[in-house]
C-alpha cells in the first residue's frame, strides 16, 4: 500500500516474517501496480502507506474492497478462516469501508513515538497480552479514525481495543487506535511492525533529522531518540503485537486443519 514510496514499513514486516520458515511469503503492489492477491492465501497483512485513505484510481481501490468483502464471506461461509491484519492506513481504508465511524484529517500530523491506552476489551485480546495498559507505538498520521459507531460495531462483533493517548489540555476525541473487527480481523492505527533500531538510524539521517525538527521541533525529537532507545517502551511492541498475532493465527489455521482431517477420516 506504499504506492511506491520507500520507507521502513515493508522491510519490518519482512523481518518480522523471515524467522517463519513454512510460510510463503508473497508482495502485491496493490496502489503501484494493482496487483491483488486471490482468496488462496491463510495470512494477509495489509500496510500502511502515504495519502488519503478516502481516495482511489477507481481501480485499485475498488479491488481491494472486493478483496475484503470476499474475504469477510469466505469466513462467513467456511470452518477454514482467513486472518487479516491492518496497518495504519489499510486500517484507516477498511474503517471507513465498513462504516465503522468518521476518517478524517487531522488538526496536527502524529509524528514520533506515543503511549496509548487499552481499553477493556484490549486487556482481554490475546494480541495485546504481552503489553502493559497503557504501551507505546510508532504513530505517523494525517489522517485518524474517530466517533466509533457503537451500534454498527455491536452488530458487528467489532471491539475497539486501544484508544489515543489521554490529552487533557485538548479538547479534541481521541483516536480509535486498535480494533478487533472479528474473530479473524485485527488492525492498528499505528505501526506495530516499526524497528527501533531502524527507526534511530533513519531519523538520524540528516535529512530525515531536518524534517522531524521542521515538523516538531528539537525537544520533541530528542524524547523521540530517547523513547526509542528505551527497550521497555517501543521495543516491546515491535517484539509482542505481529509475531504473537502470526503464533496465534498460525495455531488457529493448525487446528483447523487438524479438525477437518478428523472429520474426513
Amino acid at each position: 500500500m506504499y504506492d511506491g514510496l520507500e520507507g521502513l514499513g515493508i522491510p519490518n514486516i519482512l523481518s518480522i516474517l523471515e524467522p517463519y520458515s513454512t510460510i510463503q511469503v508473497d508482495r502485491f503492489d496493490v496502489r503501484g501496480k494493482c496487483e491483488l492477491p486471490g482468496l488462496d492465501y491463510d495470512l494477509y497483512i495489509s500496510s500502511g502507506g502515504p495519502g488519503s485513505p478516502l481516495e482511489g484510481d477507481g481501480l485499485w481501490d475498488r479491488g481491494y474492497y472486493k478483496l475484503m468483502d470476499n474475504l469477510w464471506k469466505y469466513n462467513e461461509q467456511h470452518a477454514d478462516k482467513k486472518y487479516v491484519f491492518f496497518i495504519c492506513h489499510s486500517f484507516q481504508m477498511i474503517a471507513h469501508h465498513l462504516s465503522l465511524g468518521s476518517v478524517v484529517l487531522r488538526n496536527k500530523e502524529s509524528f514520533g513515538v506515543f503511549p496509548v491506552h487499552k481499553t477493556q476489551y484490549g486487556t482481554e485480546e490475546a494480541v495485546f497480552k504481552h503489553l502493559d495498559d497503557i504501551f507505546y507505538i510508532a504513530d505517523f498520521r494525517k489522517w485518524q479514525f474517530i466517533e466509533p459507531n457503537h451500534a454498527r460495531m455491536e452488530h458487528m462483533g467489532a471491539r475497539i481495543l486501544a484508544v489515543e493517548k489521554k490529552r487533557p489540555h485538548v479538547n479534541l476525541e481521541r483516536a480509535v487506535m486498535a480494533v478487533r473487527f472479528s474473530d479473524e480481523w485485527i488492525g492498528t492505527q499505528f505501526h506495530p511492525e516499526a524497528d527501533p533500531v531502524g527507526m534511530k538510524i533513519h531519523f538520524e539521517k540528516e535529512d530525515k533529522k531536518k524534517e522531524f525538527i521542521a515538523k516538531k521541533g528539537e525537544d520533541k525529537y530528542q524524547q523521540m531518540l530517547e523513547l526509542i532507545a528505551d527497550k521497555e517502551k517501543l521495543t516491546v511492541t515491535h517484539e509482542a503485537i505481529l509475531p504473537t498475532w502470526l503464533n496465534e493465527s498460525i495455531q488457529s489455521i493448525n487446528l483447523q486443519r487438524k479438525l477437518k482431517a478428523l472429520m474426513d477420516d
